[in-house]
């Protein structure tokens, strides 16, 4: 896709995730908006997948770790052909296919069940390792919130994949700077991120989490060269796209009114 109608889809995912929200009056929906941008770079313009065959063994494959993010994830997997976008009335409905955290197999597209902070780095670095074992030259991206570097089972897998020389592996650490009690470096002592991710022996980078034309650029040169997993900090606003929600942490909680969801596609330029 191009950059504008990049920008056109995260607009469109934004204001399904809101609607979606709304509709069953669940919360996380500034945590979904701020890794929107990363999952339409990604599956707009970087992963090696074909919605007739996403059980394809040679596939990329992508893990939201982030799993209480799941309506962005379920939205772009929708807007990309994997289901049909109607499936996503259902959403956290009795007897949904589309639950509030990913389950295994749930529908076309998800990976893994994630919700349960720390395990989808351990999750991808597998998968990467189990490309080599295959023979197959598939990537593995992971994407993950800045909350969730609080886990010991995150640095784990930080630790081990510049061990074992794991080049075709990403991280993506959504960095929105909240918790779901604070602000993330006043939590744990997160910052600088960039280094620790280096120290750790990752070619690690920054980016503006919110463009997606530079994030997919720096996906799509995975492996980078380097002989290092990639790690890409993404500097990102919890809320993006609606200025009433933006940086506001009671967004993490909140659910939309008819109001707010009204007002929030007014903004988004889809009324």
């Amino acid at each position: 896709m191009r950059g504008k109608d990049l920008e056109g889809m995260a607009r469109r995912i934004r204001g399904k995730v809101i609607e979606m929200s709304h509709r069953a009056e669940t919360p996380h929906l500034g945590s979904a908006l701020s890794c929107v941008d990363i999952l339409t770079a990604a599956y707009g313009s970087v992963l090696r997948i074909d919605p007739g065959a996403p059980a394809d063994p040679g596939r990329d494959r992508f893990i939201l770790s982030k799993g209480h993010a799941a309506t962005a994830l379920y939205a772009a997997l929708a807007f990309h052909g994997f289901f049909p976008e109607s499936l996503l009335d259902t959403y956290a409905s009795h007897g949904s296919r589309l639950e509030e955290h990913p389950t295994p197999n749930c529908v076309p597209g998800v990976e893994a069940a994630t919700g349960s902070l720390g395990h989808g780095l351990p999750l991808g670095l597998g998968m990467a390792l189990a490309s080599r074992i295959q023979e197959r030259p598939y990537r593995v991206y992971v994407t993950m919130s800045d909350g969730e570097c609080n886990e010991g089972s995150s640095w784990e897998a930080a630790m081990m994949a510049p061990a074992q020389g794991v080049v075709n592996l990403c991280a993506i650490v959504d960095f929105n700077r909240w918790q779901a009690t604070g602000r993330s470096c006043e939590v744990m002592a997160l910052c600088p991120l960039r280094e620790k991710w280096q120290a750790f022996g990752w070619s690690a980078t920054e980016v503006d989490g919110h463009d997606v034309k530079a994030l997919a650029e720096l996906m799509q040169r995975v492996p980078d060269g380097s002989g290092k997993p990639v790690a890409i900090i993404a500097n990102t606003v919890k809320g993006k796209g609606v200025s009433f929600m933006e940086d506001d942490n009671n967004w993490h909680y909140r659910v939309p009114t008819a109001d707010e969801l009204s007002a929030a596609r007014k903004e988004l330029g889809l009324s």
